[in-house]
């Protein structure tokens, strides 16, 4: 999605009133190159809109914004590389971006507030939000505590009625995947078989469409993150979540400076935005996430954090064993895996 930054309409408009029926030079009203920056977006417009929106506000860079899936995102900055198309890769759960650190720079944030477990070891990339992965219900089709944890969607008694996105596509989705399997403990292999036979072969094509599986009625139980799940209780959905008690996990998205970026230094002035108090309570008190920075407190509604069990997830392996893991699962699964 390209558009024009609003300090700037205002100019085009009244230039191209000014200039009455006359076709305007619109290249005139181009910034400088050192006055823009690119940014590629996993997040939702209603996440990211109001974040660029002030950031062209405070510093009159010009920002156009392109937003799709996470793996759609960065296998386009793959592609890219030898002439990158964006400066700043928006979203997408941290072990995404560490399997694709090839395409990043390091850069570390200027917030000293952001605790050591939520940073990287090596700067690669910039924490946003944390989230917890949670599991929700049917309150009207699942009695309270018939849902409890990873177990239970491996029961027989949810076979086909469980809502899951493609881990392949969906970066939340593939986070909750390797949390069930260090949850569940075992075999690997076995658990993802016995998970893949479970969905009765189906999966849903993003983690936008779990919760309106659920609510609806189609599946009994689902797997979504907090954020996704609170949203959907407070708009009244007929919905209820569990913290696993096998262990969940809380798992940061982020942001990373893309390597060869046109416009890096904008795209370090970004970073920091992402990070800044102002942006964290912003996420804090109106999206339903959690702040990555110490001196910002969560929603009262929300369980602390100390309080949800957690399953023993670290991101380095899990990046590094994603190519390993989507690979069984489209087997067990019947699909052909992605190269």
């Amino acid at each position: 999605m390209k558009r024009i930054c609003p300090l700037l309409l205002a100019a085009l408009l009244a230039a191209l009133s000014a200039c009455g029926a006359g076709e305007p030079e619109t290249a005139a009203y181009a910034p400088a190159e050192s006055e823009r920056l690119v940014i590629y977006t996993a997040h939702k417009e209603e996440v990211y809109w109001p974040i660029v929106q002030e950031f062209e506000r405070r510093t009159g860079i010009w920002v156009d914004v392109v937003a799709g899936g996470t793996n759609e995102l960065l296998e386009r900055i793959r592609e890219e590389s030898d002439s990158p198309g964006a400066d700043v890769m928006f979203g997408g759960g941290v072990e995404s971006l560490e399997s694709y650190r090839d395409c990043f720079t390091p850069y570390v944030c200027t917030a000293a507030e952001i605790p050591e477990w939520f940073r990287s070891p090596d700067g690669l990339w910039t924490p946003f939000s944390a989230l917890p992965v949670v599991l929700v219900y049917n309150t009207k089709l699942v009695p309270d505590g018939g849902v409890t944890g990873w177990a239970d969607l491996l029961s027989p008694r949810l076979r086909g009625r469980v809502a899951f996105a493609d881990p392949a596509v969906s970066g939340s989705s593939f986070t909750a995947l390797v949390t069930m399997l260090e949850a569940v403990g075992g075999d690997d292999q076995e658990t993802l078989r016995r998970f893949a036979e479970n969905l009765d072969g189906r999966q849903l094509e993003g983690s936008g469409d779990v919760v309106r599986s659920v609510a609806g009625g189609t599946d009994l139980v689902g797997v979504t993150l907090e954020e996704t799940a609170l949203k959907r209780i407070a708009a009244g959905d007929n919905i209820a979540l569990v913290y696993p008690a096998d262990g969940s996990s809380c798992v940061p998205d982020g942001s990373a400076l893309i390597r060869g970026a046109a416009h890096a230094e904008n795209a370090r002035r970004f970073l920091d935005f992402t990070v800044s108090r102002e942006v964290q309570e912003l996420l804090a008190g109106e999206f339903c996430r959690r702040s990555v920075r110490g001196d910002v407190e969560p929603q009262a509604s929300m369980v602390p954090l100390e309080e949800i069990p957690m399953a023993d997830y670290d991101v380095a392996q899990a990046s590094g064993r994603r190519d390993a893991v989507l690979m069984s699962w489209a087997f067990y699964l019947g699909e052909e895996a992605e190269p």
